[in-house]
C-alpha cells in the first residue's frame, strides 16, 4: 500500500497513479480509516531549487469518472491539461471519488489527504487552490465552505450547493463558471451560489457562457487566464 510520503521519487512533468489511505482522528474523537485513489503530478522544475515551495492545485472530477480506474479521471479538467503540459506551474492532484458517492461524503479524507501531501512535498501552504467540474463544482464549494482557512482561491464549474454555507468563503476569493444553457446544473444553482456569497461580501466573480450546455469545464480549464488567477492570490 502506497501512502503520500513513499512518493518523492515520482518523475518530474508526468502524471502517475497513487493511493493515500491513512487512520485518523474525527472531530468526535473516533477512529476512522479513509482510502482515496488519486493522480499526482509534479512540474519539470520541481526540485531544480531546494527552498522552493509549490502552488498546489486540488481537481475534484464530475460523476462519470467515480469508482476504481484512475485513468477515467484524466479525461476532463487538470488531469487532462497536465497530459499536454510538463511544465505546468502547479503540483496538481487529483482525487477519484469511489463508486455510488459524492464528494461532500469525503472531506475528511481530502484535508487529510492534503495534510500528507505537505508533508511530503514542497508544497507552499499559502498557495493551495480549489477547483472542480459538476459533482465537483458541488465538491469545491462544499469543501472550501468546510476548510475555508486551507484555500488561497477556489474555482467551481457548473456546480451549486448550499448557499447557507457560503458566508465561510467571505475571505477566499472565487471565480465561479457556468454555462447558460446547461441542462443538467441549472444555471440557477451555480447563481445562487455567487448571490449568497456576494451578500456576505464576498470576493467573486461568475462567469456565464452564452450558449453552452453542461461542458463549461473545457474552455475553463483551456484558459491560460484562468491559472493566472489563481497565481495572483495567497491565502
Amino acid at each position: 500500500m502506497l501512502d503520500g510520503r513513499s512518493h518523492i521519487a515520482s518523475p518530474h512533468g508526468e502524471q502517475h497513479e497513487h493511493v493515500f489511505e491513512s487512520e485518523i482522528t474525527t472531530g468526535e474523537g473516533a477512529a476512522q480509516t479513509v482510502r482515496l485513489g488519486y493522480l499526482l503530478f509534479l512540474p519539470q522544475g520541481y526540485g531544480s531549487r531546494l527552498d522552493e515551495k509549490w502552488p498546489l492545485i486540488l481537481y475534484l472530477h464530475g460523476i462519470g469518472e467515480r469508482g476504481g480506474d484512475l485513468s477515467l479521471v484524466k479525461t476532463h479538467g487538470i488531469p487532462r491539461i497536465v497530459e499536454g503540459w510538463p511544465d505546468f506551474p502547479f503540483v496538481a492532484v487529483s482525487p477519484q471519488c469511489p463508486h455510488k458517492t459524492v464528494w461532500s461524503k469525503h472531506h475528511i479524507a481530502l484535508n487529510a489527504l492534503l495534510d500528507d501531501l505537505m508533508r511530503a512535498y514542497a508544497v507552499d501552504e499559502d498557495r493551495i487552490y480549489l477547483t472542480g467540474n459538476s459533482m465537483g463544482g458541488y465538491g469545491t464549494w462544499s469543501l472550501a465552505a468546510a476548510y475555508p482557512q486551507r484555500f488561497a482561491a477556489l474555482a467551481p464549474i457548473c456546480g451549486g450547493g448550499e448557499p447557507e454555507t457560503v458566508c465561510a468563503l467571505k475571505e477566499v476569493p472565487v471565480w465561479a463558471f457556468h454555462g447558460e444553457e446547461d441542462p443538467v446544473v441549472d444555471l440557477h444553482y451555480g447563481q445562487e451560489m455567487v448571490d449568497a456569497l456576494r451578500a456576505c461580501g464576498g470576493d467573486v466573480r461568475f462567469t456565464v457562457y452564452p450558449g453552452v450546455g453542461h461542458d463549461s469545464w473545457t474552455e475553463t480549464y483551456d484558459n491560460p487566464e484562468l491559472y493566472q488567477w489563481f497565481l495572483q492570490h495567497s491565502r
